[in-house]
């Protein structure tokens, strides 16, 4: 029988619930009381996180300089460096038990970067590595971020994937401690100017789908698995995130 991993989709929501949130699963999942893991889908309103590797020169505005400017702040527990979420970015945070999969942390973040250069490519971009970056690019361009951290074994934190994401929101950092790193999205490599504000909504919103399948498939691919879409599981202690 293969493993099942249940796709749940939060729509948009601030960070800082749904951390909470990846707590308490991962906290269920090592239990034993979820029994599947997971892959939580979520757009997150303008927040810049702060990674275990956030170095000084990663910030160039002050933290009050970036609330004042409609950023939320967070320091995480999750590797890497400092890196913004905005909406029109495809956020995924697997709760998996890497024990019923691979239990090496390298493995797992190539696996993630798999699963974005699988769903990229049925959208018709090529998506390559950049040695000794964890990431996806785009002909030198970066388009997906990765960041984790694992916990017995389960694992939180996750993805980033700029689908329609205004790119002028990561102008207030350097990009996952990166300089001269250039974010790009899959809307803007995708290309095709539209006139319109209608035919832009329309556009993104048809870009956002097709993004999203594409992902679940390819994260389905990567790590050999049947992903099926439900709702958070329904258990006492979890909780769950308003709508």
């Amino acid at each position: 029988m293969s493993r099942v991993v249940r796709v749940v989709d939060l729509g948009r929501q601030s960070y800082l619930p749904v951390l909470e949130l990846q707590r308490r699963l991962v906290r269920a999942r090592i239990e034993g009381g979820i029994q599947d893991d997971l892959l939580l889908l979520v757009q997150h309103d303008p927040v810049v996180t702060l990674g275990r590797g956030t170095r000084q020169t990663s910030l160039p505005l002050p933290e009050p300089v970036l609330r004042e400017r409609g950023y939320e702040v967070v320091e995480v527990e999750r590797g890497g460096d400092v890196t913004v979420h905005a909406p029109g970015q495809l956020v995924g945070y697997p709760i998996i038990d890497l024990q019923q999969h691979k239990p090496d942390l390298h493995w797992y973040l190539r696996q993630l970067e798999e699963a974005m250069i699988r769903g990229l490519a049925d959208l018709g971009l090529k998506a390559e590595r950049n040695p000794g970056k964890t990431g996806v690019w785009v002909s030198g361009r970066k388009i997906g971020s990765i960041g984790v951290h694992v916990k017995r074994w389960v694992t939180l934190h996750g993805f980033a994937l700029n689908v329609t994401t205004d790119l002028r929101m990561f102008n207030v950092v350097v990009p996952c401690g990166i300089d001269g790193v250039v974010m790009t999205s899959v809307r803007n490599e995708a290309g095709g100017a539209v006139g319109a504000v209608e035919a832009v909504e329309a556009v993104d919103s048809t870009l956002w789908d097709r993004t999203r399948h594409a992902i679940i498939d390819g994260f389905g691919e990567a790590f050999a698995v049947e992903v099926t879409e439900g709702n958070l599981p329904d258990m006492k202690g979890v909780g769950v995130v308003d709508r």
